[in-house]
């Protein structure tokens, strides 16, 4: 859970260390009374500093996602086509069904091949955030059972080791 955003963390380090840098010379600047010079140094501080928020918003986001709860459904799966209000790639929508089949949850599917369309009793595990992570217990490849050094490229689809 926390090796992604570790893994990002890792990369963000060089912003922060080249935000670091720029506000020394800026601070150096200051000092030797170069002040007309301060504010181009100063403008790198502050791109470095945004730069580096800026990488870690969405993975910060992503984990505290995985503090979700995750659900058991003993329901259906209904995967469906596409409609007008989709979005552009989309090949159509996958569903978890209460037992009584009312919605209980349906993301957007995106990938070259299309959906069996139709519904299927099932038993389901997923998280609002992460989609459907396993049907009848076989896993849909949500998450990996594998994670790489810091979780660098984990989801990456040719690196998945999916169970069969």
């Amino acid at each position: 859970m926390l090796q992604g955003f570790f893994g990002r963390l890792a990369i963000a380090i060089e912003p922060v260390v080249c935000g670091v840098v720029f506000a020394a010379l800026t601070y150096g600047l200051i000092v030797r009374g170069l002040w007309f010079l301060t504010p181009i140094f100063g403008m790198a501080v502050l791109a470095f500093a945004v730069y580096a928020l800026v990488m870690l918003v969405t993975p910060a986001r992503a984990l505290f996602k995985t503090f979700g709860p995750i659900y058991i459904v003993d329901g259906y799966v209904r995967y469906r086509e596409p409609d007008a209000g989709s979005e552009e790639g989309a090949n159509g929508y996958v569903a978890v069904l209460l037992h009584d089949q009312r919605l209980c949850y349906e993301w957007p599917s995106f990938g070259a091949r299309s959906l069996p369309l139709g519904t299927v009793p099932a038993l389901v595990e997923f998280s609002e955030y992460g989609a459907i992570h396993s049907i009848d217990g076989r896993s849909t490849g949500v998450l990996p059972r594998k994670h790489s050094t810091l979780g660098i490229g984990s989801v990456h689809p040719t690196k998945r080791d999916l169970e069969e």
